[in-house]
């Protein structure tokens, strides 16, 4: 049952995290070349949408197999200690963008409200700047669960 909850797991995570990639490395710098406000908010509007569904649904699989296996592992011991931190980043970025998405509606509202609806590549450049943040952070839990897990601490 491991490896199967394992390959599951992964696919879920490479799906979610190279999709941040792929909107945080392609996409953005795409907007930035796109002229009118209302042009690259329908191009956002029309990725974000079918992105959001494509991560919702990876976030719940990596969640529900990453429960699993830690139970099934007891790796729940190993959640911050030193051995453990591999485990422990990555319960922490899960939960990050677990929040994100439970409350993105209104993380928009506050980016879109008032003054900052007038300013669209204002708006841009925070939303660019907190996708490369995920994105790094996502990464470096990756390569130090990878390193920790492999025997790296």
């Amino acid at each position: 049952m491991i490896p199967l909850l394992m390959a599951v797991h992964v696919l879920g995570v490479v799906l979610w995290i190279g999709g941040v990639a792929f909107v945080t490395i392609i996409v953005f710098p795409m907007l930035t070349r796109i002229e009118g406000s209302i042009e690259k908010v329908i191009f956002f509007q029309g990725v974000e949408h079918r992105f959001a569904k494509i991560v919702k649904i990876c976030v719940a699989i990596v969640g529900i197999t990453g429960g699993w296996l830690l139970s099934i592992t007891d790796g729940w011991s190993r959640l911050f200690t030193w051995h453990g931190i591999g485990i422990t980043l990555m319960l922490i970025v899960w939960i990050f963008y677990l929040l994100v998405l439970l409350f993105e509606g209104r993380f928009f509202r506050i980016i879109f409200k008032g003054a900052a609806q007038q300013d669209m590549s204002k708006i841009f450049m925070k939303l660019t700047a907190f996708h490369w943040l995920i994105l790094g952070l996502s990464l470096l839990t990756i390569f130090l669960a990878v390193f920790a897990e492999n025997g790296g601490i």
